[in-house]
């Protein structure tokens, strides 16, 4: 390539790299829809007498889903893996074919006496991701991108289909929700590269131009919800 480059006019150089430019910076382009503040859901899980609930969302690449719970009052916990797909090819570098069922999800656990299932998904739908994109999200496309739900119970699942139906009959989006729901699967937790992979990349690229926007929308939007100390899965304070 070296020799190539010596004998390319520099304005055909320039131009070609202005084009590469130019493709980079579009493949990060932004949601189609704008993070907004979504009603909360008028039907809702009660909290009954548990300390401890479990939901998975898939929203896309789990780094920022991950990163918007981790900031999230009463979430204990926000771990990113996979769902959808058989244990046998819970894998990163299998799942990114796209050929696994498997979608890149996070197990969100927490403490329904400070925030309801209903607030959860809130937060889900308002500013963790884009429920609009279908088998993609933002600069991601593939079915391991897909926003889903994977309830763990019949409540959650009933819940969840309300509060979609609530979304549309409010012409909450400019387009369809596309986000489904998909009972009986069992979370696989990702590599330990993967977790915490925005408090600890807070300059990555990626992160600053897709991720880093979704917790400052969070703390916008839902400034009751946010909380400024994450709750990592490796248990050591952020960065920041």
């Amino acid at each position: 390539m070296k020799p190539l480059l010596r004998i390319v006019p520099s304005t055909l150089l320039v131009l070609t790299l202005f084009v590469l430019a130019s493709h980079a910076i579009k493949s990060y382009a932004p949601a189609d829809e704008a993070a907004h503040a979504l009603p909360a859901p008028t039907v809702d899980a009660p909290p009954g007498q548990s300390t401890s609930s479990v939901i998975v969302l898939a929203g896309g690449c789990f780094w920022g889903v991950q990163g918007v719970f981790q900031h999230t009052k009463g979430v204990t916990s926000a771990v990113s893996g996979y769902a959808g797909g058989d244990k046998k090819t819970a894998e990163y570098e299998i799942v990114s074919t796209g050929r696994t069922q498997h979608a890149e999800s996070v197990q969100v656990t927490y403490d329904p006496r400070q925030i309801s299932y209903g607030r959860i998904l809130q937060i889900f739908f308002s500013v963790a991701h884009d429920p609009t994109q279908l088998n993609r999200q933002g600069p991601d496309s593939g079915t391991q991108y897909r926003s889903a739900i994977f309830p763990a119970s019949a409540e959650q699942a009933d819940v969840a289909k309300a509060y979609i139906a609530q979304l549309d009959r409010a012409h909450a989006f400019k387009k369809a929700i596309v986000t489904t729901i998909e009972p009986g699967h069992t979370f696989y937790a990702a590599e330990g590269y993967h977790q915490d992979f925005l408090t600890r990349n807070p300059t990555n690229r990626y992160i600053v131009i897709n991720d880093l926007p979704k917790i400052e929308d969070l703390k916008r939007i839902l400034p009751e919800l946010y909380r400024a100390t994450p709750v990592l899965v490796a248990g050591v304070k952020s960065s920041k």
